[in-house]
């Protein structure tokens, strides 16, 4: 018995060794592996290539703005590759913010006080070193305003900030935007991953999925940002009730919708929800979304509206995420966002002139 013991070691053992050299000779040596490795690389290169880098769908209501951006914002119509190693709506979205670089900018903050005793805090990158516009009078001034719970330090916004430093204009960061009208003196004006139904967006991120990695922490920022006012609110809203939400919607039915005013949440969504005003827009705007963003789902999209305002023109890649756009192996230098900003920009800046006469 010890005996057989010994023997089944010895065996267990050479066959051991045995497996090692072939799994070390056979697999690489012979090239069976490197075999498996190209194959693998070239499957993966006809799938990436022929269902995931592909031309964004360019949507217009009017055929002058289509020519005008084809002329002098090409890449609209270019094929867009996102990173080959994360390309899935999520990934993009969650690693944007952490992947790409955060050039350094320097702001001259400006404090305006209103009648109500508040205060509106305006953050301006005023470019004095501008060698195309050197008298500030005269140089452009693109009007930035971040997303939900943004401020002037993202990423997303120091880039688009670098951007318009190389092209010479000035940049003033806010949180609002009054409406007009036909009397405003905007030129034009571009969304990014604009959430276009407030009720889709928010049953999109009420998924468990999405409510695990994007919902639960952004409701937790919004809570961040009020309750560092909260003396401010106590007598109009129950604020102990508004720091127990788990949700966006939530949040906004004990908080945001309380305090603008709004009978119910329904009734905030509905007037919150850009789609609404689309028609409306009298002024050249571009608008860049994904149709795999989690935070506003493609069958949400106003694309039949968009059609019928000429004003409009909708940039729809299949993949980038929520203000994601990643492209290249290593992408923290530039995205597929920053791309577009930065032709648009300088195309209505320049040639702006342009579209009236077409």
């Amino acid at each position: 018995m010890q005996r057989l013991a010994m023997d089944l070691r010895m065996l267990s053992r050479e066959l051991s060794l045995y497996l090692e050299h072939q799994v070390r000779v056979g697999f690489f040596g012979s090239g069976v592996g490197l075999s498996l490795i190209l194959g693998f690389s070239v499957a993966y290169a006809c799938y990436y290539l022929s269902s995931i880098a592909k031309k964004p769908q360019l949507v217009t209501g009017g055929e002058s703005f289509s020519r005008f951006l084809q002329d002098h914002c090409p890449v609209v119509t270019e094929t867009y590759y996102p990173t080959v190693w994360c390309w899935e709506s999520r990934g993009q979205t969650l690693l944007r913010p952490f992947i790409t670089s955060k050039p350094p900018v320097q702001y001259r903050n400006e404090l305006i006080k209103t009648a109500d005793g508040g205060q509106i805090s305006l953050d301006w990158f005023d470019n004095d070193s501008s060698k195309c516009y050197m008298d500030a009078s005269t140089r452009p001034t693109i009007l930035l305003l971040p997303g939900l719970t943004g401020t002037s330090k993202e990423s997303y916004i120091l880039h688009m900030i670098h951007l318009c430093e190389e092209l010479g204009y000035r940049m003033l960061l806010l949180n609002y935007l009054g409406r007009i009208g036909s009397k405003t003196p905007l030129m034009a004006a571009a969304t990014f991953s604009v959430g276009w139904n407030t009720f889709a967006c928010s049953e999109s991120l009420e998924k468990p999925l999405n409510w695990l990695l994007f919902n639960y922490y952004l409701t937790t920022c919004l809570q961040s940002s009020v309750n560092k006012h909260r003396h401010m609110f106590v007598k109009q809203i129950d604020m102990d009730h508004v720091m127990k939400a788990k949700s966006i919607r939530e949040f906004d039915k004990r908080f945001t919708s309380v305090m603008f005013g709004y009978r119910t949440i329904d009734d905030y969504y509905t007037d919150a929800s850009p789609n609404r005003r689309l028609k409306s827009v009298g002024i050249p705007v571009l608008c860049l979304n994904s149709v795999d963003d989690v935070f506003s789902p493609s069958h949400a999209i106003p694309v039949e509206t968009a059609k019928q305002n000429p004003n409009v023109a909708l940039v729809l890649t299949s993949h980038g995420g929520h203000i994601g756009f990643l492209e290249g192996i290593w992408p923290r230098q530039s995205t597929y966002m920053d791309r577009v900003f930065k032709q648009f920009v300088q195309a209505m800046v320049e040639h702006g002139h342009e579209l009236c006469n077409m």
